[in-house]
């Protein structure tokens, strides 16, 4: 039987050659997968939110329980049809992880905004983040969370937004949501 075996594999080369080509790009897709997974949101079903209002984002870190992360929020620049005086971002109850409002900060075409004023009201889930002035219409915009203490406990997590213009009554408008996992 052995020899049956290895004799089919030197007499058919490209067999023995094509099988492991195909077990080496599984492995390799595989592992692609898992990097490229705390990217942008790909297809989400069953979400509640529908497709126009989920938020591209970045987990820089992997998005690990327990660990150290940089989330990127963005919003793209057709959400941002006023100029925005300030931005809102609330999170579920069940969301245990921290946040250094220290190191939050707002880029406009990657270039930092200068900030007035960021407050963290843990008994509210809110986080709100005040420019100096206000941020222009139609510009796409990153809001980035560093040195982030991920939750002890995985799960999915809806970050949602809204904006403030200045000049309106004070009425927070809903721009969209980002739908973390954490793992």
């Amino acid at each position: 039987m052995q020899r049956l075996l290895f004799g089919n594999l030197i007499r058919k080369p490209q067999v023995a050659i094509l099988s492991a080509l195909a077990v080496t790009s599984c492995l390799l897709t595989g592992l692609t997968t898992q990097a490229l997974g705390q990217t942008l949101p790909g297809l989400t079903l069953f979400s509640g939110v529908k497709a126009e209002n989920q938020l591209p984002f970045r987990l820089d870190f992997g998005g690990q329980t327990n660990g150290i992360d940089r989330y990127i929020l963005k919003i793209p620049q057709q959400k941002m049809k006023l100029a925005v005086a300030q931005f809102a971002i609330t999170y579920p109850n069940y969301y245990k992880g921290k946040f250094d409002p220290k190191k939050i900060e707002v880029k406009v075409k990657g270039k930092k905004v200068a900030l007035s004023e960021v407050k963290w009201d843990k008994e509210g889930r809110i986080i709100e983040i005040f420019p100096q002035e206000p941020v222009p219409a139609g510009t796409p915009v990153e809001v980035v969370f560093s040195n982030v203490l991920n939750p002890s406990f995985g799960g999915i997590y809806y970050f949602n937004c809204q904006v403030l213009s200045p000049g309106e009554v004070p009425l927070l408008r809903y721009v969209g949501s980002w739908i973390l996992s954490i793992t």
